[in-house]
C-alpha cells in the first residue's frame, strides 16, 4: 500500500484561509502574531508608524549589534542581527530614506567602535565596507533633494577612517567617489 505524500502548505494555501476570515478574526490573527515575537511587533510598528520614532528602535538594535559592551564577556559583534534589522525595516515600510539612514547608521556604529577601541579584524571591516557600499547606492537612488544630509554623513565616515588598517579607508574612498564624484 502506497502512502500519500503530505503536501507542504504554501502561502497560497494560507491566503485562501485568510480570505475566508471576517475582519474581527483578521484583527485577532494579527494580535496573535504581534504577541508571538518581538520581530513581529517591530514589523507591525514599522509598517504602521514609519518615522523617526520607529527608526530609533531599529537603531538601538543596530547599535547593540555593532557597538557591544566590551566589558561584558559574552558580547560580540552581531552582524547578522544588524543586517536582518535593516532588511526587516525595509520590508515592513518600503521607506528608502529610512533604510538608507539605517545603513549609514550601521557603518557609523562600527566606525565609532574602531575609532574608540582600535583595529578589529578583517571580517569587521569587510562588513562595514559592504554596508557602506550598499548605503552609497541607496542614497544615490534617492531624489537629489534628499541626498545632501546622507552624503555628508558618508563623507564624514570616510574622512574619519583615514589611518585605519585593513584597507578600510581606501575602500570607503573608492565607493564614495565612485558613487558621487
Amino acid at each position: 500500500m502506497q502512502k500519500k505524500k503530505s503536501k507542504n502548505q504554501t502561502w497560497i494555501d494560507v491566503k485562501r484561509s485568510v480570505k475566508k476570515l471576517e475582519a474581527s478574526q483578521l484583527v485577532e490573527l494579527i494580535k496573535d502574531l504581534y504577541q508571538l515575537s518581538d520581530e513581529n511587533k517591530n514589523f507591525l510598528h514599522a509598517r504602521f508608524q514609519a518615522g523617526s520614532a520607529i527608526l530609533s528602535k531599529y537603531k538601538k538594535i543596530i547599535s547593540e549589534s555593532l557597538y557591544p559592551d566590551i566589558f561584558e564577556d559574552d558580547d560580540d559583534f552581531d552582524y547578522e542581527k544588524a543586517n536582518k534589522t535593516i532588511e526587516a525595516y525595509a520590508k515592513a515600510t518600503n521607506d528608502n530614506r529610512g533604510t538608507a539612514d539605517l545603513m549609514i547608521y550601521f557603518v557609523e556604529c562600527g566606525n565609532k567602535f574602531t575609532l574608540d577601541y582600535g583595529d578589529i579584524n578583517e571580517r569587521f571591516y569587510n562588513e562595514l565596507v559592504e554596508m557602506y557600499s550598499e548605503a552609497n547606492k541607496s542614497v544615490r537612488k534617492l531624489p537629489k533633494s534628499k541626498q545632501a544630509t546622507f552624503r555628508k554623513r558618508l563623507k564624514k565616515i570616510m574622512n574619519s577612517a583615514d589611518g585605519i588598517g585593513w584597507g578600510y579607508y581606501d575602500d570607503l574612498c573608492h565607493f564614495y567617489y565612485e558613487t558621487f564624484e
